[in-house]
């Protein structure tokens, strides 16, 4: 949905949110894509996440965000797309209805190493009504699954589309994008 319309001179501003668990890349998408420095709310993590978040496959990760990242791309003169980054961890979820507000569509980041902690987000813009796809994130570490079987994991309806990518190539991010935008207006259509 757009912020404005038109008629003040000011250009449409459509909001999309980058989703999926702990470590999945989200921060690493919107930083790629992003034409401006991107804001992030990152912190180190200390200690207190000992027992609490899983770092299973992302044992090198030494940060995490606690809020947000923000990003812009600017479309054309009339429309700007606006890229939020959610939290991955559950103690932060509590900002996803907030950051899905106004929300157009999303993309949910997937890691097949840990395929279940994208499963929230899922379930999240399933259950709000928000049209999504799943971009899986294909690290230098990852098995490749066809596509067909993440959609059988993940119980995706036929409808979701599912994209590899690579969230650290602006080629592949942006691509992500243009697929989302694609199912976005085509699932508009058919209503």
């Amino acid at each position: 949905m757009p912020f404005n319309d038109d008629s003040d001179g000011f250009p449409s501003a459509l909001k999309l949110l980058i989703a999926g668990g702990f470590g999945v890349g989200k921060t690493t998408f919107v930083g790629t894509v992003s034409e401006i420095e991107p804001l992030h709310t990152e912190e180190l993590l200390t200690t207190a996440s000992v027992g609490t978040d899983r770092l299973t496959g992302v044992e090198r990760k030494s940060t995490t965000t606690v809020a947000m990242d923000f990003g812009r791309i600017t479309i054309s003169g009339r429309h700007v797309l606006y890229l939020f980054g959610t939290p991955g961890q559950e103690r932060f979820w509590f900002m996803w209805d907030e950051l899905s507000n106004g929300a157009m569509g999303a993309v949910v980041l997937a890691d097949t190493r840990r395929l279940e902690d994208c499963f929230p987000a899922v379930d999240f813009f399933e259950s709000r009504g928000i049209g999504f796809l799943v971009a899986v994130n294909e690290f230098d570490t990852t098995c490749r699954y066809q596509t067909d079987d993440l959609r059988d994991a993940l119980d995706l309806k036929p409808d979701i589309p599912i994209v590899l990518c690579d969230a650290r190539d602006r080629r592949s991010a942006t691509g992500v994008l243009i697929n989302l935008m694609r199912h976005l207006l085509t699932s508009r259509a058919q209503r």
